[in-house]
Parts: C-alpha cells; structure tokens; sequence
C-alpha cells in the first residue's frame, strides 16, 4: 500500500484550514476537508474557527467512515455535521450564513468495491491503470458560468453546497461505487493545490495524476506556489491553503 499526502497554508504562519487523514490497510478509508475561509471584514457566528470545525468534522467522518461501514458514506456525512454542530450548538449561531463550513472528499474500500462521496469543489481522481476519472461536483462552475457566484447561492436550492450544521446537505453530495478491482490509485486535492489543472491549465486530470503517482503530493503543491509567485493573472487569493492525497489501496 502506498499512502503520500502533502499540506501547506496559503500565508505562511497562518493555521492551515484543509484536513486530510488516511485509515490505511485492505478495508480502508481517507477523508479529505477544505475549509472556507471567511471574509476579514465579517464573522462567522462560531467562536471556535474553521481549523477547529475541520478537524472536528474530518475526525467524527473518518471514525464513521471505518467504523459504521454498513452505511452509506451520505448517511456517515450527516452524523458527522450533526455530531459537529452539537458540539458547539450551545455557544455559537449555527444559523450564520457564514458559520464554519467545508468542502468534503470521502472515499472507502474493501475488497469488493471503492465508495466516494464529494461535496462541493474539492476533487477526487479514480484511476483503472489505463484512464482516470475524476468525480467532480460542478455545482460552482455551472453558477460561475452565469456569472459571479455569491454568498446568497450558499447552501439553498438553486446553489452551492458545502458541509456547515444542517445534515442534511450530505444528500446533496455526489456518491458513487466502483468494484474494486476497477481503481488502482485514488488522488484527492483542495482546490489550492487543482488550480494546478483548473486554474492554470498546467495539464488535464490525467496529467495532474501522473504527476502525483510519479513526483508526489508536494511536488504538484511546489509546482503550484512556482506559478502563483511568476503569474501576473488576478487570482481570487494569491496563495490558498493546498492539500494533495495520494493512496494505491
């Protein structure tokens, strides 16, 4: 088994608020979290912050992922927000538009068949040995397309959706399941570390794969932060929080 994950804020100092953590061996899981930052000039109604809800969330997934393998990766997204939200439920307003919330790539295997789940615009790459796959949740880019995507699009019918303190949000998820013997190696990513195909146009997902089964997590990060520095493009943040996963199960 081969297990290689690489993380690096966006402003050096600054907590990293993307999550990432692997249960390694033949029934395996690995969760992988983006958390949004908020605007600097409005709260949140959280006193916790989002690398607080991010760990919390991403550890209560993970367990659930592991250790309720009989139910389906949404349901273990659910309980997961709803353990999170009665974690703070007393002393914050889990109503705020803006209370602490993320994107979500889970994925589970076992002998027989791979499980995915993916929320929002962090992406997951499924590979066969011969294509890759990538299993994207478009939702942002189809609402881009039409024109600038607000905070008023977040989480309500018609937007975007990410993990925040309504479980219910976790049917809103694209889920899947391939047999097993269908995926050799799964990558995960933020979108810090994607801009490297999405932004920048370095590669397709099958390039950015290669790259990571050849040189590794951190190299696509290094690639990444190489472009940022030398680009005079008008990036919505200079430097994003990046995270990378790679696992051959």
């Amino acid at each position: 088994m081969r297990i290689e994950l690489a993380t690096q804020p966006g402003v050096p100092g600054r907590r990293n608020e993307d999550f990432a953590s692997v249960s390694g061996g033949a029934d395996g899981a690995f969760v992988l979290l983006d958390g949004v930052t908020p605007p600097e000039d409005g709260g949140t109604g959280c006193r916790h912050g989002v690398p607080w809800f991010v760990e919390r969330l991403g550890g209560a997934l993970l367990h659930l992922a592991c250790g309720e393998r009989e139910l389906p990766l949404a349901s273990c997204l659910s309980a997961a927000i709803d353990r999170t939200a009665a974690a703070h439920r007393d002393t914050c307003d889990l109503t705020h538009r803006r209370t602490p919330q993320a994107t979500v790539v889970v994925v589970r295997w076992d002998a027989e068949r791979v499980e995915y789940l993916v929320l929002s615009d962090s992406v997951l790459l499924l590979a066969d040995g011969r294509a890759v796959r990538a299993v994207l949740d478009d939702r942002i880019d189809r609402l881009a397309a039409l024109g600038p995507v607000t905070d008023a699009q977040r989480n309500t019918e018609g937007g975007f959706f990410t993990a925040a303190a309504d479980p219910a949000v976790a049917g809103r998820a694209v889920t899947g399941a391939l047999p097993r013997a269908e995926v050799r190696s799964m990558a995960a990513m933020t979108d810090g570390a994607s801009r490297w195909v999405e932004v920048f146009g370095e590669g397709d997902w099958a390039d950015c794969h290669a790259l990571l089964a050849k040189e590794g997590p951190q190299a696509l990060i290094d690639r990444v932060r190489a472009i940022e520095r030398g680009t005079t493009r008008r990036l919505g943040k200079r430097h994003d929080d990046a995270t990378a996963l790679y696992v051959v199960p």
